[in-house]
C-alpha cells in the first residue's frame, strides 16, 4: 500500500523563496503543496480550511507574525504540526516558538535533505530540531532561562524597548544605536510578537511596568 504523500502548507513572504520550497518539496521530498501564505493572518485561513500535515512558517512577515500565527493555529488545531523556518537562532525566538506550540525549528540555511527529513518528522508527530537550535536548547537546560524582565527579549531587543520605554522615537533609537531605521522596525516587530502586544503604546505599559525606560 503506498504512503499518502505530506500535505504541507508553506507560509513566507517571500514569494520566490516559496517557489524554491515548493519544487524541493515536490520534485525531491515527494510531498504535496497544498497552499502558500505571503503573511500570518493568510496563514492561518488556509490551514484551518485546507488541513495540512505540516505548516512550514517563517516568525518574521509583515501584519500578523509566523509567531502569533503559530499560537492562534495551535490553539484552534493542537495537532497540528508547524514547522518553524526562520533565519532568526536566537534564544529567545527558538523558546518563543515553542511555547507557541511549534513542533520543529529549523534555520534557512538547513541543507535541502535535512529540511525534507525535518517536515517529514514533524508529519510524524515528531519533535524536530537542527543541530545548532539543538545546542541552544542544551545550554538553556544547562543554565536556565534569562535575568532580568522580558527574558525572552535578546539584549538588543531589551535595549530597544528601554528605549521606547523612556519616550524616544524610531529615528531617535536608530540615531542613538546607530541602526537604520529598517532595522529598528523589524526588532520592534519581533518585541511586539514577542511580547503579545499590538502596537507600540502596549508595548511601553508592559514595559514601564517593568521599570525599563526610567
Amino acid at each position: 500500500m503506498t504512503e499518502s504523500p505530506v500535505r504541507v502548507l508553506l507560509v513566507d513572504d517571500h514569494p520566490l523563496f516559496r517557489h524554491g520550497l515548493r519544487a524541493l518539496l515536490e520534485q525531491v521530498g515527494g510531498a504535496e503543496v497544498v497552499g502558500e501564505a505571503g503573511d500570518g493572518e493568510e496563514a492561518i485561513e488556509m490551514a484551518l480550511a485546507s488541513n495540512p500535515d505540516v505548516v512550514v512558517m517563517d516568525l518574521v512577515m509583515p501584519g500578523t507574525s509566523g509567531l502569533e500565527a503559530t499560537r492562534r493555529l495551535i490553539d484552534r488545531s493542537p495537532d497540528l504540526g508547524i514547522l518553524v523556518l526562520t533565519m532568526s537562532e536566537d534564544d529567545a525566538s527558538v523558546f518563543a516558538a515553542l511555547r507557541a506550540g511549534a513542533r520543529g525549528y529549523v534555520l534557512k540555511g538547513t541543507g535541502g535533505a535535512d529540511f525534507i527529513a525535518a517536515v517529514r518528522a514533524v508529519a510524524r508527530g515528531e519533535a524536530v530540531y537542527g543541530a545548532a537550535v539543538a545546542r541552544r536548547i542544551r545550554r538553556f537546560l544547562a543554565t536556565g532561562p534569562g535575568s532580568g524582565p522580558f527574558p525572552e527579549l535578546t539584549q538588543r531587543e531589551r535595549e530597544i524597548l528601554d528605549l521606547l520605554a523612556s519616550g524616544k522615537s524610531n529615528a531617535d533609537i536608530a540615531r542613538i544605536l546607530f541602526l537604520s531605521l529598517k532595522t529598528v522596525k523589524n526588532h520592534l516587530t519581533n518585541v511586539f510578537a514577542k511580547l503579545q502586544v499590538a502596537d507600540r503604546a502596549q508595548a511601553v505599559v508592559r514595559a514601564r511596568q517593568a521599570g525599563l525606560g526610567e
